[in-house]
């Protein structure tokens, strides 16, 4: 019986343990970070509805007498057809323009933006290959630092 190879078997079963409990722990944070961003951003866009919503009775209101206003005003010489109809096609176009434009924003706020480049850096993390070693029979780990850790031959 060869008791290197045994031990080297343990080894590699607790490398391989701790890098399924480190990849676990990897897809746990992200789901967390997930989380967090999105009660962030629903938060975010919670705040800017309730705002709107608060302030759009004032502003009709508001709108609805100045648009009397200037109707009367112009009904002098356009009549009171002409003055309805100027002051609507502007308030037409004024609208479309203001949907457009929030649509567009909407559609330019990133979502999850942490979440998605921190999940493309783990990906890229796990998927680069490293060139292959010269092979010796001692199992080296390296560090940040580029130190190499080496193993016995007959384990720990």
């Amino acid at each position: 019986m060869h008791v290197g190879s045994e031990q080297t078997d343990r080894g590699v079963a607790a490398l391989v343990g701790r890098m399924a409990d480190g990849f676990s722990k990897l897809v746990t944070q992200h789901l967390q970070l997930a989380r967090l961003e999105i009660a962030e951003d629903a938060k975010a866009v919670g705040l800017d509805v309730a705002s709107i919503a608060v302030f759009v009775p004032f502003l009709l209101v508001g709108y609805a007498f100045v648009c009397g206003a200037l109707a009367a005003v112009l009904a002098t010489w356009l009549g009171w057809a002409g003055a309805l109809a100027l002051v609507g096609g502007l308030n037409l176009g004024g609208g479309v323009f203001g949907i457009l434009r929030a649509v567009k924003r909407m559609q330019s706020r990133q979502m999850m933006d942490d979440t998605t480049s921190e999940l493309s850096r783990s990906m890229a993390a796990l998927t680069t290959t490293r060139p292959p070693e010269a092979a010796s029979s001692v199992n080296t780990l390296k560090n940040d630092t580029g130190k190499v850790f080496k193993e016995p031959q007959h384990g720990r």
